[in-house]
């Protein structure tokens, strides 16, 4: 199976041979609770994103990527960050590509559907904040929630 191994500020890290626009997308539910999903991939858990694919806007690939990987529908409602740290390298062991990081942190809605493992995601639940720090998540990932949940006044960017 392919693998994805995040690396950050890691001197053993590969060099990053490619930089692709991505989303992650936040949803809370009437509860409070926030969307995610165990990836299948790395087994880390995470909001639900990925690649913006050409001839697509960062809001239809937010939509696109939360229902493949939730079985949620969803509404983009705005954007709270940019993450383009060079620090952070993605590496994917199917063909050695090694991204840089270059993600757009979406806050959607919830239109409808009901959460539904896929082929990216072994798990989708509906997680209450106090217990995000039980799970398995990569730094960067925790950093986007920590965004959230302590909103400032401006747009996130690094």
């Amino acid at each position: 199976m392919a693998r994805r191994i995040d690396y950050y500020d890691d001197p053993d890290a590969p060099a990053a041979n490619s930089m692709v626009p991505s989303v992650n997308v936040v949803i809370e539910n009437e509860a409070g609770e926030i969307l995610m999903i165990e990836r299948s991939d790395n087994g880390n858990w995470a909001l639900p994103g990925g690649a913006i694919d050409l001839g697509e806007s960062m809001s239809q690939a937010g939509v696109r990527e939360t229902k493949e990987e939730t079985g949620i529908d969803s509404e983009i409602l705005d954007v709270l960050g940019i993450y383009t740290d060079p620090k952070h390298v993605i590496l994917y062991t199917s063909n050695g590509e090694a991204r840089q990081e270059f993600s757009i942190l979406l806050r959607g809605r919830a239109t409808g559907g009901a959460p539904t493992p896929s082929d990216e995601s072994t798990r989708v639940r509906w997680i209450s904040p106090a217990d995000l720090d039980d799970l398995q998540m990569n730094a960067t990932m925790r950093r986007r929630i920590t965004h959230y949940l302590e909103p400032s006044t401006t747009l996130y960017f690094d």
